[in-house]
């Protein structure tokens, strides 16, 4: 279901890209809106693990350095069938993790010092399962994919407002064309967040079957959202939505979950718990 939901959420985004696109642009303007989103995410996209570790400050460790944490991820990546990632440590106080890198064999794992003094052992495991399953989903590449496209949509919008559409100058109506620039860059920046919404839940789903303890995992997302509340952390806002619990901001409900890149904390739990308990 939260795939057939994602496929979904991408149609609805390329659907808007096409109809954009053909409105403003033409085929022509269509290409050059893809191409120019493309190349800017395609550099972050390769070098996005040293970025995020440049951003969150964080130090690579290995096994001598943090021998059980280096275990316990050695051992939860055997169970995912990945390769063993990086791992590094970020001096932050504030409880999180994430994971980054391109691909499973450039994958970084990520965790604060204040996460290590926080959560317990099994708290812990569940964390870093779930950072372990968005490398298994490959949700960087998803999301990477995600975020061309919006910004596929967000330069046509600006190039068909300040250089005219398709259709000639003399038949533009002004209005419409301001309502476009605003509306559409909006439009796809929601359907990027329920896509990064769903891959949220994924990531709980199939980290709780690689440490075998969902509990765990909701008894670690309420200390983190705690953490998130009561200790600030001085990251740059475009990276923090990779942490585990968005670092920056905690979202009310109602129409403000529309921009949230991480579900409501409530809804994460309960859904873990009825994995527990056999539910669906």
């Amino acid at each position: 279901m939260n795939n057939l939901k994602v496929f979904a959420l991408m149609a609805g985004l390329t659907g808007l890209l096409g109809v954009l696109g053909s409105a403003l642009g033409g085929q022509s303007g269509l290409v050059m809106a893809l191409l120019l989103a493309a190349g800017m995410n395609f550099f972050a996209y390769f070098g996005s693990a040293r970025m995020v570790l440049r951003a969150y400050g964080a130090r690579t460790v290995g096994p001598a350095e943090a021998p059980e944490l280096y275990a316990m991820v050695d051992r939860l990546r055997q169970r995912a069938g990945l390769p063993m990632p990086t791992l590094a440590v970020a001096p932050q106080m504030q409880p999180n993790a994430f994971a980054t890198g391109r691909d499973p064999e450039h994958a970084v794992v990520c965790v604060t010092e204040g996460i290590l003094r926080t959560v317990s052992r099994d708290e812990l495991e569940g964390v870093l399962a779930h950072e372990l399953a968005h490398i298994k989903n490959r949700d960087m590449l998803l999301m990477t994919v995600t975020a061309t496209l919006a910004g596929a949509i967000s330069n046509l919008a600006h190039f068909g407002f300040f250089f005219g559409g398709g259709r000639d100058d003399d038949d533009r109506n002004p209005f419409a064309a301001l309502a476009m620039l605003l509306l559409a860059p909006v439009a796809a920046m929601v359907i990027q967040m329920a896509v990064s919404r769903q891959r949220e839940f994924k990531a709980d789903a199939v980290g709780a079957g690689i440490s075998g303890r969902p509990l765990s995992l909701a008894s670690a997302l309420r200390k983190l959202e705690a953490g998130a509340h009561a200790i600030p952390m001085n990251v740059a806002p475009s990276v923090a939505p990779l942490a585990q619990v968005n670092p920056l901001s905690a979202m009310g409900g109602g129409m403000l979950t529309l921009f949230s890149t991480h579900p409501p904390m409530a809804e994460r739990i309960a859904k873990l718990e009825a994995l527990a308990a056999g539910g669906a």
